[in-house]
């Protein structure tokens, strides 16, 4: 074993001559830059320099100027391995937090359009209804009416009901009441393979009297 020898020039033939006199405080050892001796050494030189600082102000002087600037420089070399990006972290909070809030908004617009479907889709119903002049081909009209209705907003007649009541019972009755109810079952938007699964149901009734002259 290479014997010690307080001569800096000596260090560098030895091995591990760069940590082991600095770690030790060696006279005229200097750390190399980056390592962990040298940041401990700025930190404890930027203190020093802070407690002179203070030490050497006057009576009016309260050293609020160069407070910050001593935390400032104390803090620097630890900060200076805090680095990052905001990219990874605005990715992930979109994806968490943007997707199900849009997609909420397509469902609720979505729910508002089978609500303006069945209300059209009832009303033309009715209408169609009480201008036939007989029972079957009324039921066929007001069916027919209330596909072409539904259609109009992008939903299937397969997935919708309609039922129609009469008052009095007889529906061809000069001034009995007509009245078309239609529900439609809404699809959750953009999950085709699950159709069995709905956001809601929907239903709009509409009423119309039928005419004495047809």
């Amino acid at each position: 074993m290479q014997p010690f020898s307080p001569d800096p020039a000596t260090w560098k033939t030895m091995p591990g001559w760069k940590t082991k006199p600095c770690s030790q405080g060696m006279p005229g050892c200097h750390p190399v830059p980056g390592s962990k001796a040298h940041l401990r050494f700025r930190t404890r030189l930027a203190e020093a320099l802070c407690r002179e600082r203070s030490g050497d102000a006057g009576p009016g002087d309260t050293s609020q100027e160069s407070a910050p600037a001593c935390r400032k420089s104390g803090n620097q070399p630890r900060l200076t391995h805090d680095q990052g990006s905001a990219v990874v972290e605005f990715t992930f909070l979109a994806l968490l937090l943007m997707v199900p809030l849009v997609y909420f908004v397509i469902t609720v617009g979505q729910i508002q359009g089978g609500s303006f479907a069945v209300v059209g889709a009832a009303d033309q119903a009715a209408k169609v209804y009480v201008a036939q002049p007989d029972a079957v081909t009324a039921q066929a009209a007001a069916e027919q009416a209330v596909a072409l209705a539904l259609s109009d907003f992008g939903h299937q007649a397969d997935r919708a009901s309609m039922t129609t009541a009469c008052s009095p019972a007889d529906c061809q009755a000069a001034g009995s009441t007509v009245t078309v109810t239609v529900s439609l079952s809404v699809p959750l938007p953009y999950i085709p393979f699950a159709e069995g699964l709905s956001a809601t149901e929907v239903q709009a009734s509409s009423s119309q009297l039928v005419g004495r002259y047809r």
